[in-house]
């Protein structure tokens, strides 16, 4: 049964894509550098700062690498808590009849700006008792869902995300995994499969018969 459930944040609980692909083009654009298409950007969404930077431009050196992310989370996040990003179908719903039988947390290897944004545009902060970005100490996704389960004691976690990056997480972790197959990636293995957000009440029911 379990207690709780953490969520990855792109591609699991909104896009923002409409947002993203924008922001870094005209940053891309003022560097004089080829810009990144959609198809790129959604390649790269959920992987830490320096993976990203890697992919998308493999022979920037560390010093622009690091002036450039920083510059493109400004002129995204700004555009976020403006306009806000896509939230899939049914996420407050959702989120609201699942945070009434467990505790809800996010683990996402975003920044702080951008976490923010999203929980204050969309207003959906008090579903969740934790919200987690990126550590730049470690860089790991699956340390960051640990610590979370510690300090809250948490005794028996799902993880839900969209990509191979997530399920990697879950599995260093050691908690289950719940894929996301609505959202941007593939994963080479799963403990549960999501084709839509409102599936999830489903889902969990199945394993946890707490939800009518």
């Amino acid at each position: 049964m379990f207690d709780s459930i953490g969520f990855d944040l792109d591609g699991t609980l909104w896009s923002s894509m409409n947002c993203i692909t924008s922001s870094w083009q005209r940053v891309a654009e003022g560097y004089n550098l080829p810009l990144p298409t959609d198809e790129q950007i959604r390649s790269v969404m959920g992987l830490n700062r320096i993976d990203l930077m890697n992919k998308l431009f493999p022979n920037m050196n560390k010093n622009l690498s690091e002036k450039f992310f920083d510059e493109a989370t400004v002129a995204c996040v700004g555009e976020l808590r403006e306009h806000g990003g896509i939230l899939y179908d049914g996420v407050e719903e959702t989120l609201a009849e699942l945070s009434k039988h467990f505790n809800l947390y996010i683990v996402s290897n975003c920044q702080e700006s951008y976490m923010d944004a999203f929980l204050s545009y969309h207003k959906l902060g008090k579903y969740f008792c934790d919200t987690v970005f990126e550590n730049p100490e470690t860089l790991s996704k699956g340390e960051n869902i640990k610590e979370v389960i510690a300090k809250h004691d948490f005794k028996n976690s799902l993880y839900i995300g969209d990509t191979q990056g997530d399920k990697n997480a879950a599995s260093l972790a050691d908690i289950p995994f719940g894929f996301a197959a609505y959202g941007f990636g593939t994963v080479d293995g799963y403990d549960y499969k999501f084709d839509s957000f409102r599936d999830i009440l489903k889902l969990i029911k199945n394993r946890s018969g707490k939800i009518d």
